[in-house]
């Protein structure tokens, strides 16, 4: 049987993470395959804890959401100035700007595609934001710099 050419990083099991429902599925924040990083779309949420942060603060949880991003995407060999793709969910179309201006501050100079959706919900009812991105493991990032190509 081959290798599998994929690395799944921070395992779980929903059944742990959302004991309130009824769930029983193995899931990772991470995937790594073919030198691209998938992530989960991040909320405010601490991953060691699993606790919800910022309740009630949009800009707290997109805050939170990003450095989840940064963290997971430096546990899989990559970094923000490597993300090609961001997609973007908010309960509430009032709350894009401060969730744009958030996630502005962390990807300045990066310049990935974006798309944002306003969608009725998230996974848990304080959740306001959730910001899902996709990078690649490039030179740059292997040798530790984060210096954005003009």
């Amino acid at each position: 049987m081959a290798e599998p050419t994929h690395t799944r990083l921070r395992k779980f099991n929903t059944k742990d993470t959302y004991p309130e429902q009824n769930l029983d599925n193995d899931l990772c924040q991470a995937v790594v395959a073919g030198g691209v990083v998938y992530l989960r779309g991040q909320i405010g949420q601490d991953l060691e804890t699993r606790e919800s942060v910022g309740i009630g603060d949009v800009t707290a949880q997109a805050e939170k959401a990003m450095a989840n991003i940064a963290m997971l995407l430096e546990e899989a060999g990559s970094s923000l100035a490597d993300i090609v793709k961001v997609t973007v969910y908010i309960i509430d179309p009032r709350y894009r700007e401060d969730v744009y201006r958030t996630m502005g501050k962390w990807l300045k100079g990066v310049y990935p595609v974006s798309t944002g959706i306003v969608v009725q919900a998230l996974a848990r009812p304080e959740w306001l934001v959730e910001i899902d991105a996709t990078a690649v493991i490039s030179d740059t990032a292997e040798a530790g710099r984060t210096e954005v190509a003009q």
